[in-house]
């Protein structure tokens, strides 16, 4: 539960408006909350009282919460909204973390940024005030902006390392509603089928046996379709921090989308070790399932061991997750400092357990990438897609192609540059 404060209660009070204003907090904030469950708080509040705050507290949780991914988000909205003493100092804080000498430095909580959101939208930020004798006259400049693509348009192209904060906050938003379809699988097992091509003698006989021995219809089967496993490997090495930060946001989505397709998909982090993220991401909130992620992987913005990260990876994992015609994919930068002759071999090893094996490559945005590092020469051969992987177009580019078997990417062309 959130840090309670004390309630100290005005002379005029306006409980009832302020209830509601909460809860209209919380809606923005992303829980369902209607007017009857704003009525039903306030009768609740009505007749519990308002002398202890922590049963205050209980009661709006009671009202408002009824699922478990909403209790960090309201136990923020709640933290800063009834009584901190600074909260609006610290919701500009939590929009604007570039600024300093608001608060003092800490750690950011979960659903913090939701939090403050759902209480600043609509919130103006008071201008600085004029020196005397400046002049207020403003010089108006008009800018014709017919040719210039959309925002959104722009924000689709613009690299992820090149974003500001609240470019990468709506990047998210808008990654939180791609989805990554794949097709299913067909397997030896059977369904029944009018137009199926095997004959299911089984359920043939144990009709005939109704009818007397007689066979008057052939029951048929076609292949039952299954759905592989999606397998994950992010580099959070220093090079790659902006980048995963904003991927592990996509994988988030893709985890947690109803009907996606895939059977199961599970993720890793890899930079001086490897990490299982696998069950953070199962959570439904995206704050707290990236804080508890982080807090897993304890080499965020370290070195690069690509080889020994893909030897465990093999050595532990691979048979637990790699079934079923697993699709694999690779999310680094490729700078490596392990032997190249080590990465080659644990390249190969994990493109024989896959089904298909997509390397997304941030580097490339760059036209005149080539592939010169040892690490990238020793990795390409054993690849089946190599994609860019730097903005949400790419991210786009690689729903529409994984599961096209025929699809290589910018492999060929960079196999042909090698030495």
């Amino acid at each position: 539960m959130a840090e309670q404060i004390p309630l100290d209660i005005p002379e005029q009070p306006k409980l009832a408006q302020n209830i509601t204003h909460f809860a209209r907090a919380l809606r923005k904030a992303g829980l369902p909350i209607g007017p009857g469950r704003v009525i039903d708080a306030i009768h609740a509040v009505e007749a519990a009282g308002f002398t202890e705050k922590r049963d205050f507290y209980w009661t709006l949780h009671a009202c408002f919460v009824n699922k478990p991914e909403h209790r960090e988000v309201f136990a923020q909205i709640f933290r800063l909204y009834w009584r901190d003493p600074r909260y609006l100092e610290q919701m500009m804080a939590a929009m604007l973390p570039a600024i300093r000498g608001v608060q003092e430095d800490r750690e950011a909580q979960a659903a913090e940024r939701r939090a403050a959101e759902a209480l600043l939208d609509g919130v103006e930020r008071e201008a600085p005030p004029q020196e005397e004798g400046e002049s207020s006259e403003e010089t108006e400049i008009e800018i014709d902006a017919s040719r210039t693509m959309s925002g959104e348009e722009r924000l689709r192209t613009l690299d992820f390392e090149l974003m500001s904060t609240e470019e990468i906050a709506q990047a998210k938003r808008m990654l939180a509603q791609l989805s990554l379809p794949v097709k299913p699988i067909p397997s030896r097992r059977g369904m029944a089928s009018l137009r199926g091509t095997r004959v299911d003698w089984r359920r043939t006989l144990r009709a005939s046996m109704r009818q007397g021995g007689e066979i008057h219809d052939i029951s048929r089967l076609k292949p039952r379709p299954r759905w592989p496993n999606l397998v994950v490997l992010c580099d959070i090495s220093g090079s790659m921090s902006q980048y995963s930060r904003v991927i592990l946001h996509f994988l988030h989505a893709v985890s947690n989308a109803k009907g996606a397709g895939w059977a199961k998909v599970h993720a890793f982090t890899f930079g001086t070790r490897l990490t299982n993220i696998t069950r953070h991401l199962a959570q439904r909130d995206v704050d707290a399932a990236l804080k508890s992620a982080g807090a897993e992987a304890q080499d965020w913005e370290g070195g690069t061991r690509i080889g020994s990260c893909l030897h465990e990876f093999n050595r532990d994992w691979s048979r637990r997750v790699m079934g079923q015609g697993a699709v694999v994919l690779l999310i680094t930068d490729g700078l490596d400092r392990d032997a190249p002759d080590q990465l080659s071999h644990e390249m190969q090893r994990l493109h024989l357990s896959a089904r298909r094996l997509i390397w997304l490559n941030p580097l490339l945005r760059w036209e005149g990438f080539a592939p010169k590092a040892q690490g990238i020469a020793a990795m390409l051969p054993h690849v089946d897609s190599f994609r860019a992987g730097h903005s949400i177009a790419s991210l786009q580019e690689l729903a529409e192609v994984i599961s096209r078997p025929d699809d290589v990417g910018e492999k060929a062309r960079l196999m042909a540059a090698l030495p």
